[in-house]
């Protein structure tokens, strides 16, 4: 058995994910003892190395609730179709290496096809659903001065600074979801309509990109990205 402790450095992820985990139901502890503390045997470990992978794949925690419930035949399925996925990135992403590396050797290669996307962008088409309609923004952005853009991400910034204030509390508190319902406000009023669906897609690219990440977490302390987009993935869950 391994407390929550155990678990949280193990596996890299922190307390505060974990307790949340067990109030939604997605990861219950073995055993929880008398005073308290949550145990944790070998199967429960083996879930959450399941959440994780499927975290890792940026699938929703709704719908890792689903997968984590579901036959082993779908579960594979959802695996197989984000495995081809990351292996168009990597293959991209070597050509690209491989392309740079000859470039610094001083040897001028004609490959433009390691810039073509169009399988990529085929594959990620239904995924990208996700994200909403952002011409909206593309046609915004074309208006914004410099002042707008500054005092825009002034405003973000200290948004942020709020959830880094908040980190102590469960993502699923009514301060933190208000906090989100301030975000998604403040997105809609300085750039463009934040839908539900973009919404989520930013929580994502916060933990996913890593100059959102950087940023974030330098402004508002370690861990706010990370914070910012559990807390988004409760509140358009509901």
């Amino acid at each position: 058995m391994k407390t929550v402790k155990e678990v949280s450095q193990l596996a890299g992820v922190s307390v505060r994910t974990l307790h949340y985990y067990d109030e939604i139901g997605l990861l219950r502890p073995a055993q929880v003892t008398d005073s308290g503390y949550r145990l944790y045997d070998d199967k429960a470990l083996m879930r959450l190395q399941d959440i994780l992978l499927f975290r890792e794949l940026d699938v929703p925690l709704k719908k890792i609730a689903e997968l984590m419930d579901s036959s082993q035949a779908v579960r594979q399925s959802v695996l197989r179709d984000h495995v081809r996925l990351l292996e168009l990135r990597r293959d991209r992403l070597e050509t690209l290496v491989q392309l740079a590396n000859d470039l610094i050797k001083g040897e001028q290669p004609m490959n433009l096809e390691a810039f073509n996307q169009d399988q990529l962008a085929a594959f990620q088409e239904e995924a990208q659903k996700r994200w909403g309609d952002t011409a909206a923004f593309q046609s915004f952005a074309q208006t914004m001065t410099d002042q707008d853009w500054q005092d825009s991400n002034q405003e973000l910034m200290t948004v942020f600074a709020g959830f880094g204030n908040l980190r102590d509390l469960p993502v699923s508190d009514t301060q933190v979801q208000q906090q989100v319902k301030v975000l998604q406000e403040t997105i809609t009023k300085r750039y463009y309509p934040c839908t539900p669906e973009i919404l989520k897609g930013l929580g994502i690219m916060y933990t996913e990109d890593n100059r959102f990440t950087q940023t974030i977490d330098q402004f508002a302390g370690t861990g706010t990205a990370q914070f910012v987009h559990e807390a988004i993935d409760v509140f358009t869950s509901n």
